[in-house]
């Protein structure tokens, strides 16, 4: 199986996302599910976000070395899983790319949390760290409802 995060950049959301569930995946010594992530945007090759990946590191997962890549057809269709963090991404890609629609869904919804209305998980770019940690807790309890499903 393979899931792939996206967010708007792949410097915060997307990258916790994949660091987490590697992270958790490999305590599992599960190797059976790939894990990447893009953005919607190219950044050419940003790294990770200095808060983001200082948070993971806190949480014991690898906060380091990420580089941003944008989404492409090509990774859209090696995934089986397309997670987002927003209905506005989940809307975007439905409509570029109808024939994955089928694969996409909210990261929120795996979550014990979810109420079935509120399912963005904010971006904390550039605000402050209550909010990298926020963003951090809802990514963490999302994607432990998430290894229930994979």
């Amino acid at each position: 199986m393979t899931i792939l995060f996206i967010c708007t950049a792949n410097i915060v959301r997307s990258f916790m996302a994949e660091r987490i569930l590697k992270g958790m995946l490999a305590k599992m010594k599960r190797r059976d599910v790939i894990v990447a992530s893009a953005g919607l945007m190219d950044m050419h090759g940003a790294p990770g976000d200095p808060m983001a990946a200082k948070i993971l590191a806190e949480h014991n997962f690898d906060g380091y070395g990420h580089i941003s890549r944008p989404y492409s057809e090509a990774l859209l269709s090696q995934a089986n899983m397309i997670v987002v963090m927003e209905k506005a991404q989940e809307d975007l890609l439905t409509a570029e790319h109808p024939q994955h629609g089928e694969k996409l869904r909210l990261l929120k919804t795996f979550s014990r949390e979810y109420d079935g209305v509120a399912g963005d998980i904010k971006d904390p770019y550039r605000l402050s760290p209550y909010h990298y940690r926020l963003c951090f807790a809802e990514i963490y309890t999302a994607v432990t409802g998430m290894l229930k499903c994979i």
